[in-house]
């Protein structure tokens, strides 16, 4: 298959835009939570296969200069790193792998020392914050993992401030003629989240004026949504 988009993660874009797999089973086994040196390798390469997915996303996104912002599922680190540049407000990342958290805490070591950033480890489900603690917080690559979507997003309206915003962005939709997508779906045990799907779990989580955007041409889904 002629591939146009691909520089390593588990997936990849072929020519008409569609998502494809690109990996065997023992690195995508390895992506729901990375782990050892498997997960470091893993985890540098979707820095780089996810730079164009975020920026695309990103480009939705009113950021303000004082705004605090929390990325769940921090993975590698790029995107806190993207919104430390971007605001003079604190950013958090957070993953509950312990790879993920040391790799985006090596990534920003200097904005952690300098107190503008902070990274822990821990879950969705349980979020360590307080109440109204965000302006924004951002999940990039990462609810088809999450638990118990409906609950996890209503565990991230609680720590957003009122009239914030939380952002969702993902390279895959569900395809039900893209067999060997819906067997990774099947062996990591995840869901894929279409627009409809999106709109209804973010406004069941009691979140209000969702807006989704597809990009022409590709299978990439983001969405905002305010609390």
């Amino acid at each position: 298959m002629n591939k146009v988009f691909l520089t390593g993660d588990i997936m990849a874009v072929d020519k008409n835009g569609k998502c494809v797999i690109s990996e065997d089973d023992e690195l995508i086994l390895n992506a729901r939570k990375p782990v050892g040196e498997l997960g470091d390798q893993l985890l540098n390469r979707m820095n780089k296969s996810h730079e164009a997915l975020a920026q695309w996303g990103v480009s939705h996104l009113d950021i303000e200069k004082e705004d605090i912002i929390l990325d769940i599922g921090c993975g590698g680190g790029v995107n806190v790193e993207r919104f430390l540049k971007m605001t003079d407000g604190m950013v958090y990342g957070l993953d509950y792998s312990e790879v993920s958290v040391e790799k985006t805490s090596s990534l920003n070591k200097s904005a952690i020392d300098s107190g503008k950033c902070e990274v822990i480890q821990g879950s969705v489900s349980e979020l360590p914050f307080d109440d109204m603690s965000f302006d924004i917080v951002t999940a990039f690559e990462t609810i088809m993992f999450w638990p118990d979507i409906v609950s996890d997003l209503k565990e991230v309206r609680r720590v957003l401030k009122d009239d914030g915003i939380v952002f969702i962005c993902n390279e895959a939709v569900p395809d039900e003629n893209n067999d060997r997508l819906n067997e990774v779906v099947d062996l990591l045990d995840m869901k894929l989240f279409s627009e409809d799907d999106l709109d209804y779990v973010l406004r069941e989580a009691g979140f209000s004026d969702v807006i989704c955007f597809r990009k022409t041409g590709y299978d990439w889904i983001c969405a905002i949504a305010i609390k």
